[in-house]
């Protein structure tokens, strides 16, 4: 009988350790449902299910600059069933918010960079302004008379507009709006100057000549837009900078890492799937990839830059 019983568990294993395997995957999205963060995470979900075999189930919990899905996935069980799909405003979030539940650096493991895009920088089309070294120069001349606008204080969109202008030494107001959409919205119609936006929202206005693009943030030039020039280029920020957004997945601390290695792997086969490749390029974003010791030490040095940046702007949040 002992024997049968032996005999059973080691039948049984095999069975169960596939049971295990076949867990669906939360993908916890920090950004509500229907942005590019969304659409993106989504898209990149799917394809890493069928690389595992695995069902990926989205979960979008919105709110606090993406703080509220980082502290629930930060306490989740760490067995590679809850993951984080994150953005760049993470690494901010660190220096802005005084208090977190959650510690970055210790709580959460990194799997993935995804993708990055560039964000643009756009002017009112009435502003003598069509090159960045005109940007400049009439900054420098209206400095403390103009505006810009941002999502928020502390939002990626104002400390890329305050890194330009502590590095071309002129000085703006800044607004603040509940968003981007707003604060383009308002650049177009001349409320407030200028403003750095994410390349996909920002392009469409461009386009249509309702605002005027002056230069990406991005080290190189974006496809959609060869003619416009980079910042650090054209002495907007210093040579080789790169304050593009991007996109990453982070797993529990404690999350084995014959699981994150297991991860990485699907990622980095979603990312060569062609639909991907295509729909980010389509959005002026590019997939990254990468081992998740790449990822970690991006993160690490995005965390230096944006701390110092924080710092420096004054920017904080609650």
């Amino acid at each position: 009988m002992r024997r049968r019983g032996v005999l059973a568990a080691a039948l049984a294993a095999p069975m169960l350790a596939r049971a295990q395997e076949a867990k669906p995957i939360r993908l916890v999205i920090a950004f509500p449902a229907g942005g590019p963060t969304d659409v993106i995470g989504r898209l990149v979900g799917e394809k890493m299910g069928r690389a595992l075999g695995q069902v990926v189930v989205i979960e979008n919990r919105g709110g606090a600059n993406g703080n509220i899905a980082a502290e629930a996935v930060a306490k989740a069980e760490a067995d590679g069933s809850v993951l984080l799909y994150n953005t760049s405003s993470i690494a901010i979030s660190r220096a802005l918010y005084r208090r977190l539940g959650y510690d970055l650096l210790r709580d959460l493991a990194p799997v993935a960079l995804t993708a990055s895009a560039p964000s643009l920088l756009v002017v009112n089309p009435g502003l003598p302004v069509r090159s960045p070294a005109e940007f400049i120069a009439w900054a420098r001349a209206n400095s403390g008379r103009i505006s810009y606008g941002s999502g928020g204080v502390g939002n990626v969109s104002h400390l890329q507009s305050f890194m330009v202008l502590r590095h071309i030494g002129a000085e703006a107001t800044h607004v603040p709006y509940r968003g981007t959409a707003a604060a383009l919205t308002d650049t177009a119609a001349g409320n407030v100057q200028f403003m750095s936006d994410a390349f996909n929202t920002a392009l469409p206005l461009a386009r249509e000549g309702l605002v005027r693009p002056i230069a990406v943030t991005t080290a190189g030039r974006a496809p959609l837009l060869p003619e416009v020039p980079s910042m650090a280029e054209s002495g907007l920020m210093p040579p080789g900078s790169d304050t593009g957004i991007w996109q990453g997945i982070l797993a529990p601390a404690r999350t084995p890492p014959a699981t994150i290695a297991r991860l990485n792997a699907a990622v980095n086969a979603a990312l060569r799937d062609d639909e991907v490749t295509a729909r980010l390029a389509g959005m002026g974003a590019r997939p990254t990839g990468g081992s998740a010791e790449d990822y970690a030490g991006y993160l690490a040095s995005e965390v230096a830059l944006w701390t110092r940046v924080v710092q420096e702007s004054g920017a904080t949040a609650e």
